[in-house]
Order: C-alpha cells, then sequence, then structure tokens
C-alpha cells in the first residue's frame, strides 16, 4: 500500500509534522505515488509519515499479538490469510470462516493505517497487526513487549514487477507515463514507498537471527514449494501447534489449500469486493491478486534489464547469510 489515510490532527500535531517533514529529504520519481520523503532511512508519502510518526508515539499492542510483516507486494495478503486461519481453526470452519467473505487487509488491519492514531481500531479478539514499517521503525511498545513478530520476503525481482503493476492500477497512470525503465531505476535506488528493499529485508533478517523466539523469518518461494511445513513452523512459533491429530487428518494441508492465491482469488468478494480506506482511493480487492506466481519477473525483465538489479542485490546482502 502506497499512502495511508491522513489523521485526525490538533493544530500543534499538524505544525509538528509539518516541521519534520519539512526538514527531510524529497524524491518524486515513484510517480503513481507523487512526493516521497525519506524518514529514519526509508521512503513514504507525506501522510504516511505522519501516520509512521504516530504509531511510534502512540501505539499499544496487545500482550497476545502477532505482528505480520512484509516490504508491499511480498505476500502480504497471502500471510494475513495464513495466520488468521492457523489460529482460528478451532473456532471457524470451512463454511464459516471470515475469509470467505471479507479481504484478509479487512480481517488485518495495518499499523500505519487504520491504528496509527488508535490502537483499538479493530477487533481485539483477533491477535493481529499488519505492517509495512522496517523493523529499525517499529514503535518501541513493539519491540520491547513479548508480541510475535512473522516476517515474510519475496525474490526482489517479483516484488518490483508486482509493486509496478499494483501502484499503476491503483493510481490509474499507466506504463507509458511510467515506464517499467524508470521503476526499475528507482528500485536500484531505493527510492520507493517503504524502500530501499534490502534494508527493509536485512533488518527484519538480523532481528530473526538475534531474537529466533520472537522474529520468524519466511521466503515467499519457499511457501509456494512446501507449503504445510511452513504453516506448521509458523503455528508452532504462534503457539498454536498442530496435534498428531490434526496432523494426521491433514490440517496444514487444508489451510494452505484454503488460502492458496488459487482459492482466494476466485472468491466472489475479492473478484468483485472493494476495500475502503478514508481518504484513500477505493481498492478493487481483486487488485490484490494479480498472479501469485514466482518468478513472474523472468516476463518482464528482458533484455538484460535484470543483470544491474541482480548486482546490486548481491552487492547489498553480500556477508549476510541470506540467499
Amino acid at each position: 500500500m502506497s499512502d495511508a489515510s491522513k489523521i485526525s490532527e490538533s493544530p500543534n500535531t499538524k505544525n509538528k509534522y509539518e516541521k519534520i517533514i519539512s526538514n527531510l529529504r524529497q524524491d518524486d520519481g515513484w510517480k503513481p505515488v507523487g512526493k516521497l520523503y525519506e524518514y529514519q532511512g526509508f521512503w513514504y508519502g507525506p501522510s504516511l509519515v505522519q501516520n509512521v510518526i504516530s504509531a511510534q508515539e502512540s501505539f499499544t499492542p496487545q500482550p497476545t499479538d502477532i505482528v505480520l510483516c512484509s516490504s508491499p507486494k511480498s505476500g502480504t495478503a497471502w500471510l494475513k490469510a495464513l495466520a488468521f486461519s492457523i489460529v482460528s481453526r478451532n473456532q471457524v470452519n470451512d463454511s464459516t470462516n471470515p475469509l470467505l467473505k471479507k479481504l484478509p487487509h479487512e480481517i488485518v488491519p495495518f499499523l500505519e493505517i487504520e491504528l496509527a492514531q488508535d490502537s483499538n481500531n479493530r477487533n481485539l479478539e483477533t491477535p493481529f497487526v499488519a505492517t509495512h514499517i522496517p523493523y529499525s521503525s517499529l514503535p518501541r511498545s513493539i519491540i520491547d513487549s513479548n508480541c510475535k513478530i512473522i516476517y515474510i520476503c519475496r525474490d526482489p525481482k517479483d516484488v518490483l514487477i508486482s509493486h509496478w503493476n499494483f501502484d499503476q492500477q491503483v493510481s490509474g497512470i499507466g506504463s507509458e507515463s511510467f515506464p517499467l525503465e524508470e521503476a526499475l531505476e528507482q528500485y536500484c535506488k531505493g527510492i520507493y514507498p517503504f524502500g530501499p528493499y534490502w534494508d527493509h529485508v536485512l533488518g527484519f533478517w538480523k532481528a530473526s537471527l538475534e531474537f529466533p523466539e520472537k522474529v520468524l523469518f519466511i521466503k515467499y518461494e519457499d511457501l509456494k514449494t512446501d507449503g504445510p511445513f511452513h504453516v506448521k513452523r509458523m503455528a508452532k512459533f504462534m503457539g498454536h501447534p498442530f496435534s498428531i491429530e490434526e496432523e494426521q487428518q491433514g490440517a496444514p494441508e487444508k489451510i494452505v489449500s484454503m488460502c492458496s492465491f488459487e482459492n482466494l482469488s476466485r472468491l466472489e468478494v475479492n473478484k468483485n469486493g472493494k476495500y475502503y480506506l478514508p481518504d484513500l482511493p477505493t481498492f478493487e480487492n481483486k487488485s490484490f491478486f494479480r498472479k501469485g506466481k514466482a518468478g513472474d519477473w523472468k516476463n518482464y525483465l528482458i533484455d538484460g534489464k535484470a543483470v544491474k538489479f541482480n548486482q546490486i542485490m548481491e552487492e547489498k546482502f553480500s556477508g549476510s547469510g541470506l540467499v
């Protein structure tokens, strides 16, 4: 999600945010969003900067919260659907699962959007909060709490293509006005919403190595390859492990099937529904279900376009242990 809803603010708060924003580095190269501002090493739209600061200052997590984190277009909706289905599996069934009627983003709210001003603007019985905020900028209330964090990462070339397509669709700016070559250049510079990609991923990767009991790091491609194994990892990490009987009955496999791109994208709510947020464009739910494939970048980054990209990523991730 490229920007966030405007928050209700007092004159003093408004002046404070305006002063902060006026001193930030700016760039307007990611055309579908417009002007971006660099805050704590990452790039945001102006109202999103305000919401991140507000969340840092005021967000209070529930003791049992699980924070679902990602860089945009890395499998956020999929992670939400899987995590929710794992935890709620004994409360809902195949006919009562809210995912049948609601977009995953409606079930699990974003910290920097719905919860930026009000920590309780959510169903408190659902122990999930989602965010694209990088690890280094998460509210201290989350870092210092017992909240669990799950991070999903994805091949950066697929992230770029998905991000480029999504922002074009939402903004109405076509590829003539924002060609892939421009998007690729911005991505390589790290200047796009929530970028740079490498710093975003490495922040959570290093945290998962230092605090493995608190941060679980999952790869999109691994979920694609062996969904049931990683669903069981998630369940154990979240404190909701599958029993031997559940595993024998195929419960992990059923959750993987229920939350698959093929299944979710066929649901009426995700084909024709709309996602409303204050002061943001109305999102068509289907815009969150484009292809859901690994390796789709090969259809776009042709004629050597991926060479420089790969060189930059190899340099940025060198020595981290993350492939």
